[in-house]
């Protein structure tokens, strides 16, 4: 599946009721929420000794990654190109990849 694809067919689940300000509202505080469920099972796993749950945590990505979808819709982006400005900043900033020196002395105003 292609990665438009999957945000054309995620958007087919947004609720319809919703205007751009509250959907945008909606992707964002989306992605704080489901990131937060995505860190207490890596919690779970490395402080109080559970097993790390992947396929839990594989269904959390997959929430994460339909509020990306909704935030990215409701700022009129295609998630290909979201993900090709990323790729093109981190080639900026780590033209040869990550490097610790690189980190450290990268321009914060990118």
């Amino acid at each position: 599946m292609k990665i438009n694809e999957y945000q054309k067919l995620a958007m087919t689940t947004l609720n319809p009721k919703l205007d751009d300000k509250e959907i945008l509202i909606n992707g964002v505080m989306g992605l704080c929420g489901e990131s937060g469920e995505a860190i207490d099972i890596v919690k779970k796993h490395l402080a109080q000794g559970h097993e790390l749950d992947k396929e839990h945590l594989a269904n959390e990505l997959g929430d994460i990654a339909w509020y990306l979808a909704e935030t990215a819709t409701a700022i009129g982006y295609d998630l290909e190109d979201i993900f090709q400005m990323n790729i093109d900043k981190l080639k900026k900033r780590y033209p040869n990849g990550f490097t610790t020196n690189d980190s450290i002395n990268r321009n914060t105003e990118e």
